[in-house]
């Protein structure tokens, strides 16, 4: 196989891994304000994420430094042109990053009040542009002879693009609704689980749009057979939803997701940034790839790294594989005792 085409999968397998994986950690973060009554429940809410948000955001990291080595104009370009974009999600992602770690460093409610718009805020704007950036990137952006970028930020707040942005919101704002009621029990188990019943049928009907578009646009045999793997998985986890199975539910949103990721990859091949309305600037997997020794290298240290990441990111979530309960959640003031007698 060619090495850039390898590659090119690659990416797209980490890209796979950050939506699913850092999907649902948007997802809870967008339903603070509907499933935390009180303090508790937001409490809850958080630690169902706690000890995996961090290493979830990993899977960018490695996939942007896997698309700057293997792709370097690919990179550049995407980087430069769409610079504002994603500086507001690298800005949110600081602010969810920051808001995890000082809401609960002080005991007044309205600091953590702040901190939990703050955590809102910095997981809705990500779940939104992420579409937004990829459809964009599908779709074909205007470039010139030297694969710059000559639009503007509104240019990429076209129809389709807002579309897909909306579509990975209420996908993301879907999937950490079902993970909610996976992690936890009791009433907040239950409020989730409706949530996640009408958040679902609002996503089946806003995907479907999208990927109809999107295999219109683009059609091909695997993009139209990825679309409806997609649509089945997501149809598949609402109905087992509302049977209770959220096991099962949980898994077949993981799976829309990855199926919806690699339809929009399938819909690019064998392009990495076309460009419209002059198709010749477009870059492509074969004129923006890295040399063959780079990509040779870099095939070996993916080969001895990937599988122990992947170990190691399973182990962590056997070890904090146990559901989340109120009370698990220590009071932070409690009653003093009475004094002896």
């Amino acid at each position: 196989m060619d090495l850039a085409v390898l590659w090119f999968g690659i990416i797209g397998f980490f890209f796979i891994g950050y939506f699913v994986l850092d999907g649902f950690d948007f997802g809870v973060g967008m339903s603070l304000p509907f499933l935390g009554k009180d303090e508790t429940d937001r409490r809850v809410l958080i630690n169902t994420i706690g000890p995996v948000w961090d290493l979830n955001e990993t899977w960018l990291i490695v996939g942007g430094a896997a698309l700057f080595a293997a792709f370097p104009d690919w990179y550049a370009t995407l980087f430069s042109g769409f610079y504002l974009a994603l500086l507001l999600i690298l800005i949110a992602l600081i602010l969810r990053g920051v808001s995890f770690e000082y809401r609960h460093q002080r005991p007044e409610s309205q600091w953590k009040r702040r901190f939990d718009a703050m955590i809102v805020i910095g997981s809705a704007v990500p779940a939104f542009l992420w579409g937004v950036a990829f459809s964009n990137i599908v779709q074909g952006v205007a470039l010139d002879a030297h694969h710059d970028y000559t639009g503007t930020l509104f240019d990429l707040l076209n129809g389709y693009a807002l579309l897909g942005g909306l579509t990975t919101l209420l996908l993301f704002f879907t999937h950490g609704a079902v993970f909610v009621s996976l992690k936890t029990e009791g009433d907040i188990r239950l409020r989730a689980r409706r949530l996640a019943t009408r958040s679902g049928a609002l996503t089946i009907v806003v995907a479907a749009a999208f990927l109809a578009w999107t295999v219109i646009a683009h059609f091909s045999v695997v993009l139209l057979v990825l679309a409806l793997l997609a649509a089945v998985a997501l149809v598949a986890s609402w109905v087992l939803n509302l049977r209770g199975a959220e096991g099962w539910s949980f898994g077949f949103m993981a799976a829309t997701i990855a199926f919806a990721v690699a339809a929009l990859f399938a819909a690019l091949f064998p392009n990495v940034m076309p460009s419209v309305p002059n198709p010749e600037n477009s870059l492509t997997i074969a004129n923006a790839s890295s040399s063959v020794t780079t990509l040779t290298i870099m095939t070996w240290v993916a080969a001895i790294f990937l599988p122990l990441i992947l170990l190691y990111q399973g182990f962590t979530y056997w070890v904090f594989r146990k559901r989340v309960t109120r009370a698990h959640i220590p009071d932070d003031h409690p009653e003093p005792e009475p004094a002896a007698v």
